[in-house]
């Protein structure tokens, strides 16, 4: 959805778009070892935003997103 969007964004900023595990172009978590849901997939993609991102950040979210995201912010 946001492949016209984030060219125009990476030039100004510094632009992370992950994918969710199981999701886009990611693999399949083996559902035995990794549940998916919401608050997990939130676990997940906090501990490679603090990995990967300086402390300083900003995240949009929507739709799917949403609930990961404010888990985040929680």
């Amino acid at each position: 959805m946001f492949r016209d969007l984030i060219p125009l964004l990476q030039s100004d900023i510094i632009l992370v778009a992950p994918d969710f595990p199981g999701f886009g172009q990611s693999d399949m978590p083996e559902r035995s070892k990794y549940p998916v849901h919401f608050a997990n997939i939130a676990d997940t993609i906090a501990g490679f935003t603090e990995a990967s991102v300086s402390r300083s950040f900003a995240i949009y979210i929507f739709d799917y997103g949403s609930p990961v995201g404010l888990r985040m912010a929680l």
